[in-house]
Protein backbone atom coordinates (compact mmCIF):
# COMPACT_ATOMS: atom_id res chain seq x y z
CA UNK A 1 0.00 0.00 0.00
CA UNK A 2 1.56 3.14 -1.04
CA UNK A 3 1.55 6.81 1.02
CA UNK A 4 -1.71 8.07 2.30
CA UNK A 5 -2.67 9.48 -0.61
CA UNK A 6 -3.79 6.53 -2.39
CA UNK A 7 -5.59 5.70 0.96
CA UNK A 8 -9.85 6.09 0.54
CA UNK A 9 -11.20 5.66 3.93
CA UNK A 10 -15.08 5.12 4.41
CA UNK A 11 -16.46 5.33 7.93
CA UNK A 12 -20.10 3.20 9.16
CA UNK A 13 -21.82 4.44 12.43
CA UNK A 14 -24.42 1.69 13.63
CA UNK A 15 -27.01 4.10 15.21
CA UNK A 16 -29.54 1.16 16.05
CA UNK A 17 -33.09 1.36 16.03
CA UNK A 18 -36.56 2.40 17.97
CA UNK A 19 -36.46 -0.98 19.62
CA UNK A 20 -33.44 -0.98 20.89
CA UNK A 21 -33.08 2.10 23.06
CA UNK A 22 -36.19 1.56 25.38
CA UNK A 23 -33.56 2.26 28.31
CA UNK A 24 -33.05 5.79 27.13
CA UNK A 25 -36.89 6.32 27.27
CA UNK A 26 -38.98 8.80 28.31
CA UNK A 27 -35.88 10.89 26.21
CA UNK A 28 -36.50 8.49 23.37
CA UNK A 29 -40.41 8.62 23.25
CA UNK A 30 -40.56 11.90 20.70
CA UNK A 31 -36.78 11.86 18.94
CA UNK A 32 -34.28 8.70 18.03
CA UNK A 33 -32.09 8.25 20.49
CA UNK A 34 -28.97 9.05 18.16
CA UNK A 35 -30.53 12.31 17.57
CA UNK A 36 -30.75 13.52 21.33
CA UNK A 37 -28.32 16.25 21.96
CA UNK A 38 -25.07 15.90 24.36
CA UNK A 39 -23.52 19.11 24.84
CA UNK A 40 -25.92 20.83 22.33
CA UNK A 41 -25.50 18.24 19.47
CA UNK A 42 -26.96 15.50 18.33
CA UNK A 43 -25.35 12.15 20.02
CA UNK A 44 -24.54 10.60 16.17
CA UNK A 45 -22.54 13.87 15.66
CA UNK A 46 -19.53 13.61 18.14
CA UNK A 47 -18.40 10.55 16.29
CA UNK A 48 -18.96 12.17 13.05
CA UNK A 49 -17.37 14.78 13.55
CA UNK A 50 -14.35 12.70 14.39
CA UNK A 51 -14.78 10.79 11.09
CA UNK A 52 -14.73 14.09 9.63
CA UNK A 53 -10.72 14.20 10.86
CA UNK A 54 -9.58 11.01 9.02
CA UNK A 55 -7.75 12.04 5.82
CA UNK A 56 -8.97 11.02 2.80
CA UNK A 57 -12.63 10.13 3.82
CA UNK A 58 -14.74 10.12 1.41
CA UNK A 59 -18.18 8.67 2.99
CA UNK A 60 -19.73 8.44 5.88
CA UNK A 61 -22.66 5.24 6.71
CA UNK A 62 -25.08 5.15 9.01
CA UNK A 63 -26.54 1.76 9.54
CA UNK A 64 -29.91 0.96 11.22
CA UNK A 65 -33.28 0.55 11.69
CA UNK A 66 -35.13 4.21 12.24
CA UNK A 67 -37.57 4.94 9.51
CA UNK A 68 -35.16 6.96 6.61
CA UNK A 69 -37.94 9.68 7.31
CA UNK A 70 -36.38 10.90 11.40
CA UNK A 71 -32.73 10.90 9.72
CA UNK A 72 -33.34 12.56 6.57
CA UNK A 73 -33.25 16.19 7.86
CA UNK A 74 -30.09 15.36 10.05
CA UNK A 75 -28.09 13.80 6.93
CA UNK A 76 -29.02 16.37 4.70
CA UNK A 77 -27.84 19.42 6.90
CA UNK A 78 -24.89 17.77 8.61
CA UNK A 79 -23.51 17.01 5.02
CA UNK A 80 -23.85 20.18 4.47
CA UNK A 81 -22.25 21.54 6.97
CA UNK A 82 -19.10 18.73 7.33
CA UNK A 83 -18.98 18.61 3.29
CA UNK A 84 -18.83 15.10 3.67
CA UNK A 85 -21.12 12.95 2.24
CA UNK A 86 -23.14 10.94 5.30
CA UNK A 87 -25.60 8.51 4.17
CA UNK A 88 -28.12 6.81 5.82
CA UNK A 89 -29.03 2.75 5.25
CA UNK A 90 -32.09 1.49 6.63
CA UNK A 91 -31.76 -2.54 7.73
CA UNK A 92 -35.04 -4.39 6.61
CA UNK A 93 -34.29 -7.36 9.80
CA UNK A 94 -31.81 -7.83 12.05
CA UNK A 95 -28.49 -9.03 10.85
CA UNK A 96 -26.16 -8.74 13.45
CA UNK A 97 -23.22 -6.11 14.40
CA UNK A 98 -21.01 -7.48 11.74
CA UNK A 99 -24.35 -9.09 9.40
CA UNK A 100 -25.39 -5.31 9.07
CA UNK A 101 -21.84 -4.64 8.02
CA UNK A 102 -21.92 -7.15 5.25
CA UNK A 103 -25.47 -6.52 4.34
CA UNK A 104 -24.37 -3.17 3.09
CA UNK A 105 -21.28 -4.22 1.66
CA UNK A 106 -21.75 -3.42 -2.04
CA UNK A 107 -22.57 0.45 -1.15
CA UNK A 108 -19.82 0.71 1.53
CA UNK A 109 -17.16 -0.75 -0.95
CA UNK A 110 -18.55 1.86 -3.72
CA UNK A 111 -15.51 4.05 -3.35
CA UNK A 112 -12.60 1.00 -2.90
CA UNK A 113 -11.84 2.11 0.57
CA UNK A 114 -8.60 0.73 1.95
CA UNK A 115 -9.90 0.90 5.43
CA UNK A 116 -13.47 0.80 6.95
CA UNK A 117 -13.99 2.80 10.13
CA UNK A 118 -16.69 0.92 12.11
CA UNK A 119 -18.41 3.25 15.17
CA UNK A 120 -21.00 2.25 17.74
CA UNK A 121 -22.82 5.41 18.31
CA UNK A 122 -24.08 5.31 21.59
CA UNK A 123 -20.51 5.30 22.60
CA UNK A 124 -19.02 8.66 24.04
CA UNK A 125 -15.26 8.91 23.74
CA UNK A 126 -12.32 11.02 22.44
CA UNK A 127 -12.20 9.09 18.97
CA UNK A 128 -8.61 9.00 18.55
CA UNK A 129 -9.47 7.45 14.65
CA UNK A 130 -5.87 9.49 13.03
CA UNK A 131 -3.98 7.12 16.07
CA UNK A 132 -5.72 4.18 15.45
CA UNK A 133 -5.57 3.94 11.82
CA UNK A 134 -1.77 5.05 12.46
CA UNK A 135 -1.42 1.89 15.13
CA UNK A 136 -3.53 -0.83 12.26
CA UNK A 137 -1.23 0.43 9.14
CA UNK A 138 1.94 -0.80 11.60
CA UNK A 139 0.43 -3.86 12.79
CA UNK A 140 -0.64 -5.26 9.31
CA UNK A 141 -3.97 -7.32 10.61
CA UNK A 142 -7.44 -7.45 9.60
CA UNK A 143 -8.66 -5.17 11.95
CA UNK A 144 -7.67 -3.18 15.19
CA UNK A 145 -10.24 -2.80 18.25
CA UNK A 146 -9.86 0.12 20.63
CA UNK A 147 -9.20 -0.47 23.76
CA UNK A 148 -9.57 0.65 27.91
CA UNK A 149 -8.49 -0.46 30.84
CA UNK A 150 -11.30 -0.52 33.24
CA UNK A 151 -12.17 -1.78 37.04
CA UNK A 152 -12.14 -5.84 37.33
CA UNK A 153 -15.25 -5.16 39.36
CA UNK A 154 -17.03 -3.72 35.87
CA UNK A 155 -14.84 -5.76 33.37
CA UNK A 156 -18.48 -7.94 33.15
CA UNK A 157 -20.53 -6.06 31.58
CA UNK A 158 -18.43 -5.85 28.31
CA UNK A 159 -16.81 -7.88 25.48
CA UNK A 160 -13.53 -8.83 27.88
CA UNK A 161 -9.83 -9.21 25.56
CA UNK A 162 -6.47 -10.45 26.22
CA UNK A 163 -3.47 -8.87 23.96
CA UNK A 164 -0.42 -10.07 23.73
CA UNK A 165 1.65 -7.05 25.76
CA UNK A 166 4.37 -6.90 23.04
CA UNK A 167 2.91 -7.17 19.33
CA UNK A 168 -0.69 -6.16 21.08
CA UNK A 169 -2.00 -9.23 18.81
CA UNK A 170 -5.69 -10.08 20.10
CA UNK A 171 -5.10 -13.41 21.81
CA UNK A 172 -8.96 -13.95 23.66
CA UNK A 173 -11.37 -12.38 23.26
CA UNK A 174 -15.17 -13.06 25.20
CA UNK A 175 -18.47 -11.10 25.61
CA UNK A 176 -19.83 -10.18 28.99
CA UNK A 177 -18.07 -13.34 30.84
CA UNK A 178 -19.23 -15.06 33.85
CA UNK A 179 -16.08 -15.08 35.85
CA UNK A 180 -12.90 -13.20 34.93
CA UNK A 181 -10.96 -12.56 32.06
CA UNK A 182 -9.58 -8.89 32.28
CA UNK A 183 -9.62 -5.56 33.27
CA UNK A 184 -9.35 -4.65 29.48
CA UNK A 185 -12.43 -3.94 27.61
CA UNK A 186 -13.87 -3.74 23.72
CA UNK A 187 -14.68 0.12 23.00
CA UNK A 188 -16.93 -0.02 20.42
CA UNK A 189 -14.78 1.49 17.61
CA UNK A 190 -12.70 -0.73 15.26
CA UNK A 191 -10.87 -0.38 12.07
CA UNK A 192 -10.77 -3.13 9.58
CA UNK A 193 -9.45 -3.83 5.89
CA UNK A 194 -12.13 -5.67 3.48
CA UNK A 195 -11.01 -8.57 4.16
CA UNK A 196 -13.26 -8.16 7.23
CA UNK A 197 -16.38 -9.28 4.48
CA UNK A 198 -14.72 -12.64 3.39
CA UNK A 199 -14.54 -13.05 7.20
CA UNK A 200 -18.20 -12.63 7.62
CA UNK A 201 -18.97 -14.66 4.63
CA UNK A 202 -17.17 -17.46 6.06
CA UNK A 203 -19.37 -17.75 8.91
CA UNK A 204 -22.64 -17.25 6.96
CA UNK A 205 -21.68 -19.90 4.61
CA UNK A 206 -20.38 -22.26 7.96
CA UNK A 207 -24.04 -21.94 9.57
CA UNK A 208 -25.82 -22.67 6.00
CA UNK A 209 -23.46 -25.70 5.11
CA UNK A 210 -25.02 -26.92 9.06
CA UNK A 211 -28.47 -25.75 8.42
CA UNK A 212 -28.07 -28.58 4.89
CA UNK A 213 -26.51 -30.99 7.35
CA UNK A 214 -29.24 -30.79 10.50
CA UNK A 215 -32.03 -30.91 7.62
CA UNK A 216 -30.60 -34.59 6.33
CA UNK A 217 -30.33 -36.21 10.11
CA UNK A 218 -33.94 -35.30 11.02
CA UNK A 219 -33.46 -36.71 14.33
CA UNK A 220 -30.68 -33.89 14.95
CA UNK A 221 -33.08 -31.22 13.63
CA UNK A 222 -35.57 -32.06 16.19
CA UNK A 223 -33.19 -31.24 19.07
CA UNK A 224 -34.22 -27.63 20.33
CA UNK A 225 -30.33 -26.26 20.84
CA UNK A 226 -29.72 -26.90 16.96
CA UNK A 227 -32.35 -24.56 16.47
CA UNK A 228 -29.11 -21.82 15.46
CA UNK A 229 -29.09 -18.10 14.56
CA UNK A 230 -29.66 -17.41 10.36
CA UNK A 231 -27.10 -17.65 8.55
CA UNK A 232 -26.89 -14.37 7.77
CA UNK A 233 -27.32 -12.94 11.12
CA UNK A 234 -23.72 -12.35 12.55
CA UNK A 235 -22.25 -10.62 15.22
CA UNK A 236 -18.70 -9.23 15.56
CA UNK A 237 -17.89 -10.20 18.83
CA UNK A 238 -19.26 -14.00 19.16
CA UNK A 239 -18.74 -15.03 15.54
CA UNK A 240 -16.10 -12.96 14.14
CA UNK A 241 -13.60 -11.79 17.13
CA UNK A 242 -13.53 -14.75 19.30
CA UNK A 243 -12.72 -17.00 17.11
CA UNK A 244 -9.92 -15.38 15.08
CA UNK A 245 -8.50 -14.31 18.26
CA UNK A 246 -4.84 -15.18 18.01
CA UNK A 247 -4.70 -15.74 14.50
CA UNK A 248 -2.20 -13.13 13.81
CA UNK A 249 -5.62 -11.30 12.49
CA UNK A 250 -6.90 -8.90 15.20
CA UNK A 251 -4.70 -6.45 16.72
CA UNK A 252 -5.89 -3.37 19.71
CA UNK A 253 -4.89 -0.41 20.46
CA UNK A 254 -5.42 1.05 23.97
CA UNK A 255 -6.47 4.55 24.72
CA UNK A 256 -5.94 6.30 27.87
CA UNK A 257 -8.88 8.96 27.55
CA UNK A 258 -12.27 8.76 28.51
CA UNK A 259 -15.09 6.21 27.80
CA UNK A 260 -18.93 5.28 28.57
CA UNK A 261 -21.33 3.94 27.23
CA UNK A 262 -24.77 5.33 26.72
CA UNK A 263 -27.48 3.41 27.73
CA UNK A 264 -29.51 5.33 29.97
CA UNK A 265 -30.91 9.31 30.34
CA UNK A 266 -28.73 9.03 33.80
CA UNK A 267 -25.17 8.44 31.52
CA UNK A 268 -26.20 11.28 28.71
CA UNK A 269 -25.75 13.45 31.17
CA UNK A 270 -22.57 12.54 32.39
CA UNK A 271 -21.66 12.20 28.71
CA UNK A 272 -22.38 15.65 27.90
CA UNK A 273 -20.64 16.65 30.31
CA UNK A 274 -17.11 15.09 28.96
CA UNK A 275 -17.55 16.39 25.57
CA UNK A 276 -18.28 19.93 27.24
CA UNK A 277 -14.89 19.39 28.63
CA UNK A 278 -13.57 17.87 25.76
CA UNK A 279 -14.82 20.96 23.97
CA UNK A 280 -12.89 23.12 26.21
CA UNK A 281 -9.69 21.36 24.77
CA UNK A 282 -10.54 20.90 21.23
CA UNK A 283 -13.03 23.89 20.31
CA UNK A 284 -13.18 26.52 23.09
CA UNK A 285 -14.90 28.80 20.80
CA UNK A 286 -18.53 26.32 21.59
CA UNK A 287 -18.42 27.36 25.10
CA UNK A 288 -20.35 30.42 26.80
CA UNK A 289 -18.35 32.79 29.10
CA UNK A 290 -20.08 35.74 30.84
CA UNK A 291 -19.29 37.58 34.13
CA UNK A 292 -23.39 37.84 35.54
CA UNK A 293 -22.38 41.97 34.24
CA UNK A 294 -23.92 41.96 30.80
CA UNK A 295 -24.02 38.43 30.34
CA UNK A 296 -25.01 35.64 33.12
CA UNK A 297 -22.42 34.53 35.75
CA UNK A 298 -20.59 30.88 34.12
CA UNK A 299 -18.84 28.83 35.60
CA UNK A 300 -17.08 25.87 34.15
CA UNK A 301 -17.81 24.64 30.87
CA UNK A 302 -21.84 25.32 29.67
CA UNK A 303 -22.95 25.45 26.05
CA UNK A 304 -25.48 27.60 25.56
CA UNK A 305 -27.23 27.91 21.71
CA UNK A 306 -27.09 31.47 20.17
CA UNK A 307 -31.59 31.36 19.73
CA UNK A 308 -31.26 30.83 23.77
CA UNK A 309 -32.58 33.73 26.14
CA UNK A 310 -30.61 33.58 29.87
CA UNK A 311 -31.06 36.65 31.74
CA UNK A 312 -27.37 38.40 32.88
CA UNK A 313 -28.64 37.34 36.87
CA UNK A 314 -28.94 34.39 36.12
CA UNK A 315 -25.98 31.58 37.07
CA UNK A 316 -24.83 28.42 34.86
CA UNK A 317 -22.51 25.87 35.36
CA UNK A 318 -20.99 24.08 35.44
CA UNK A 319 -21.70 21.43 33.16
CA UNK A 320 -24.92 22.87 31.61
CA UNK A 321 -26.39 22.95 28.08
CA UNK A 322 -28.72 24.72 27.14
CA UNK A 323 -30.60 24.20 23.83
CA UNK A 324 -32.59 26.55 21.04
CA UNK A 325 -35.18 28.67 21.51
CA UNK A 326 -34.50 28.12 26.07
CA UNK A 327 -35.70 31.14 28.41
CA UNK A 328 -34.12 31.19 31.44
CA UNK A 329 -35.20 33.57 34.02
CA UNK A 330 -33.83 35.92 36.00
CA UNK A 331 -32.42 34.52 39.42
CA UNK A 332 -32.23 30.66 37.97
CA UNK A 333 -29.38 28.29 39.04
CA UNK A 334 -28.45 25.64 36.76
CA UNK A 335 -25.92 22.75 37.49
CA UNK A 336 -25.03 20.06 35.77
CA UNK A 337 -28.30 20.00 33.29
CA UNK A 338 -29.12 19.67 29.74
CA UNK A 339 -32.26 21.79 29.30
CA UNK A 340 -33.56 20.74 25.93
CA UNK A 341 -36.05 23.39 22.93
CA UNK A 342 -38.09 25.60 23.94
CA UNK A 343 -38.01 24.97 27.56
CA UNK A 344 -38.63 27.75 29.84
CA UNK A 345 -37.30 27.86 33.50
CA UNK A 346 -38.89 31.40 35.50
CA UNK A 347 -37.46 33.27 38.05
CA UNK A 348 -35.35 31.97 40.52
CA UNK A 349 -35.63 28.11 39.95
CA UNK A 350 -33.12 25.98 40.63
CA UNK A 351 -32.18 23.08 38.05
CA UNK A 352 -29.41 20.50 39.57
CA UNK A 353 -28.52 17.11 37.88
CA UNK A 354 -31.45 17.17 36.08
CA UNK A 355 -32.81 17.14 32.11
CA UNK A 356 -35.68 19.10 31.01
CA UNK A 357 -37.62 17.61 28.27
CA UNK A 358 -38.93 19.59 25.11
CA UNK A 359 -41.29 22.36 25.67
CA UNK A 360 -41.28 22.05 29.57
CA UNK A 361 -41.96 24.89 32.19
CA UNK A 362 -40.61 25.30 35.03
CA UNK A 363 -42.09 27.67 37.73
CA UNK A 364 -41.25 30.48 39.30
CA UNK A 365 -38.81 28.78 43.05
CA UNK A 366 -39.34 25.76 41.87
CA UNK A 367 -36.87 22.84 41.62
CA UNK A 368 -35.88 19.85 39.67
CA UNK A 369 -32.62 17.97 41.04
CA UNK A 370 -31.24 15.07 42.32
CA UNK A 371 -28.24 13.29 43.63
CA UNK A 372 -26.57 13.20 40.52
CA UNK A 373 -25.22 9.55 40.51
CA UNK A 374 -25.54 8.30 36.68
CA UNK A 375 -25.63 5.08 37.19
CA UNK A 376 -28.72 4.74 39.51
CA UNK A 377 -32.43 4.82 37.91
CA UNK A 378 -33.29 8.04 39.72
CA UNK A 379 -29.65 9.50 40.20
CA UNK A 380 -31.10 12.22 37.67
CA UNK A 381 -34.17 13.93 37.25
CA UNK A 382 -35.68 13.72 33.72
CA UNK A 383 -38.80 15.48 32.70
CA UNK A 384 -39.91 14.45 29.73
CA UNK A 385 -41.65 16.40 26.64
CA UNK A 386 -44.09 19.36 27.69
CA UNK A 387 -44.00 18.69 30.99
CA UNK A 388 -45.43 21.50 33.74
CA UNK A 389 -43.38 22.17 37.35
CA UNK A 390 -45.88 24.34 38.61
CA UNK A 391 -44.53 27.91 40.81
CA UNK A 392 -42.51 26.43 44.47
CA UNK A 393 -42.73 22.52 43.52
CA UNK A 394 -40.02 20.29 44.74
CA UNK A 395 -39.35 17.09 41.94
CA UNK A 396 -36.32 15.36 43.34
CA UNK A 397 -35.00 12.04 42.13
CA UNK A 398 -37.92 11.25 40.18
CA UNK A 399 -38.53 10.65 36.19
CA UNK A 400 -41.61 12.30 35.05
CA UNK A 401 -43.43 11.34 31.56
CA UNK A 402 -44.17 13.50 28.91
CA UNK A 403 -47.29 15.86 29.16
CA UNK A 404 -47.52 15.90 33.14
CA UNK A 405 -48.29 19.37 35.15
CA UNK A 406 -46.58 18.33 39.17
CA UNK A 407 -48.49 20.93 41.46
CA UNK A 408 -47.25 18.84 43.99
CA UNK A 409 -43.81 18.19 45.25
CA UNK A 410 -42.40 14.39 44.36
CA UNK A 411 -39.59 12.41 45.64
CA UNK A 412 -38.20 9.11 44.20
CA UNK A 413 -40.85 8.63 42.17
CA UNK A 414 -41.74 7.62 38.14
CA UNK A 415 -44.63 9.62 37.37
CA UNK A 416 -46.85 7.97 34.29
Amino acid sequence: MGGSEERVVVAVIMVGGPTKGTRFRPLSLNTPKPLFPLAGQPMVNHPISACKRIPNLAQIYLIGFYEEREFALFVSSISNELRVPVRYLKEDKPHGSAGGLYNFRDQIMEESPSHIFLLNCDVCCSFPLADLLEAHMSYRGMGTILVIKVSPESANQFGELVADPVTNELLHYTEKPETFVSDRINCGVYIFTPDIFTAIQGVSSQRKDRATLRRVSSFEALQPANRSLPSDFVRLDQDILSPLAGKKQFYVYETTDYWEQIKTPGMSLKCSGLYLAQFRRTSPDLLASGDGTKNAAISGNVYIHPSAKVHPTAKIGPNASISANARIGAGVRLVNCIILDDVEVKENAVVIHAIVGWKSSIGRWSRVQASGDHNTKLGVTILGESVTVEDEVVVINSIVLPNKTMNVSVQEEIIL
